[in-house]
C-alpha cells in the first residue's frame, strides 16, 4: 500500500470516530432523576405524559430513576445524594424540601424543582427572572392575595361561619406572609380566625381538640409539603370532627377532603416537564425563568360534603374545575 493512501485511510477512519461517538452518544437515553418527600401522586403522571408529548419516551430515549422518601426526611437527603452520584443529566425536585435536598447535594448538576414554595426566600434563586445557577422550575407560590379567595369560598359553602380556624407550620417562614393575609381577609369578610400552629403529626389530634373547645366551625389549612405529606389524616380528622375544610390543592379532595382552591399541581409539573426538555437540548437553569402559577383549580368532594350534611351552592359546583362523587 501506498504511504499517502495509507494515510488517507487512517486519517478517514480518524475522523469517522467522532461522528460514530456521537451517534452512540445521541442513541443513549438521557438520565432522569425524580425526587419526592411524599409518596407518587397523579401529577407525577402528568409530568411524565407532557414529557411524552415532547418525544421523550421512558424506555426509549429517556431513563427515569424514581425516588419517592415518603416523608422521611432522612431518606429524602440519602436518595438526593445517590442521584447525585450516579451523575442523572438533570435531577426533578418535587415540592420544596426536595428541592432543597437537590440543592444541597449538587451545585453542578440541573435541578428542577416542580410546584415549590418560595423559591427566593428559601435560596434557591437570586431572582425568578434570572434563577442564576443550577436550578430553576415552577414556583406553588400564588401569592398570598389567594388566602381572600379561599376564605371568601369557605364563608359561601358554610351558611353564617362566624369562626374559622387556620392549620399552618410556623416552621415554614413564607407559610406566615399567609396567616397575615388571611388575617386581613378575614376582617373584610366578618369572620374570627384562631390560629392552630402544628409541626409534628403526633400533635394534630390535641389541635382539633382545641378547635372543638373553641367552638370552630370551619378550618382552612395553609398548605406546604408537611401538610400536604399527612392530607388523608387531615381529612379523616376534619370529618371526625364534623369541620368543612377548605385546602391549597387538589390532592386534598383526592384523599377525602372537601375543597380545596389553589394553583392547579398537573400544570406546574407539565411545566416542569417543558424544563426538563429545554436542559436536556442544551439550555442552562440559570437562563430559564422560575414559572409562576397560571392556572387555579377548584375541587369539590361532594361524597364528603354528603357525610358532613354539607349542601355545595349549585354556583360553587358549577365554577369547580373537578367535583368528585
Amino acid at each position: 500500500m501506498r504511504r499517502r493512501d495509507f494515510i488517507r485511510i487512517i486519517s478517514g477512519s480518524a475522523a469517522a470516530w467522532p461522528l460514530a461517538a456521537r451517534a452512540q452518544q445521541a442513541s443513549k437515553p438521557m438520565r432522569i432523576g425524580y425526587l419526592a418527600f411524599r409518596a407518587p401522586l397523579a401529577a407525577d403522571d402528568a409530568f411524565l405524559e407532557r414529557l411524552g408529548s415532547l418525544g421523550w419516551i421512558e424506555g426509549q430515549n429517556i431513563y427515569v430513576d424514581r425516588r419517592f422518601a415518603a416523608g422521611d426526611m432522612e431518606r429524602l437527603t440519602k436518595s438526593a445524594a445517590e442521584l447525585v452520584h450516579l451523575n442523572m443529566d438533570v435531577i426533578v425536585a418535587c415540592a420544596t424540601v426536595a428541592a432543597k435536598a437537590a440543592k444541597d447535594a449538587t451545585s453542578s448538576i440541573p435541578i428542577v424543582f416542580a410546584a415549590t414554595g418560595d423559591p427566593i426566600g428559601q435560596g434557591f434563586v437570586t431572582s425568578l427572572a434570572h434563577p442564576g445557577g443550577n436550578i430553576t422550575g415552577t414556583s406553588f407560590d400564588p401569592g398570598p392575595e389567594i388566602t381572600t379567595k379561599q376564605l371568601q369560598l369557605i364563608t359561601e359553602i358554610v351558611p353564617n361561619v362566624s369562626r374559622v380556624a387556620v392549620l399552618w407550620n410556623p416552621t415554614v417562614p413564607f407559610i406566615r406572609t399567609y396567616w397575615r393575609a388571611a388575617q386581613n381577609a378575614a376582617g373584610k369578610l366578618g369572620v374570627t380566625l384562631t390560629s392552630e400552629g402544628v409541626s409534628d403529626p403526633k400533635d394534630f389530634g390535641t389541635v382539633f381538640d382545641d378547635m372543638d373547645r373553641q367552638h370552630v366551625e370551619a378550618l382552612f389549612v395553609l398548605s406546604d409539603s408537611f401538610m400536604t405529606l399527612h392530607r388523608t389524616l387531615l381529612a379523616q380528622l376534619a370529618l371526625k370532627h364534623r369541620l368543612p375544610a377548605l385546602y391549597g390543592h387538589d390532592q386534598y379532595p383526592s384523599a377525602g377532603g372537601l375543597l380545596s382552591y389553589g394553583p392547579s399541581l398537573p400544570d406546574l409539573y407539565r411545566g416542569a416537564a417543558i424544563y426538563v426538555d429545554k436542559i436536556l437540548r442544551g439550555d442552562k437553569p440559570a437562563n430559564l425563568p422560575v414559572q409562576q402559577p397560571v392556572k387555579f383549580d377548584l375541587i369539590i368532594n361532594l361524597k364528603t360534603a354528603k357525610a358532613l350534611g354539607l349542601t355545595i351552592p349549585p354556583k360553587i359546583t358549577t365554577e369547580a374545575d373537578q367535583v368528585i362523587e
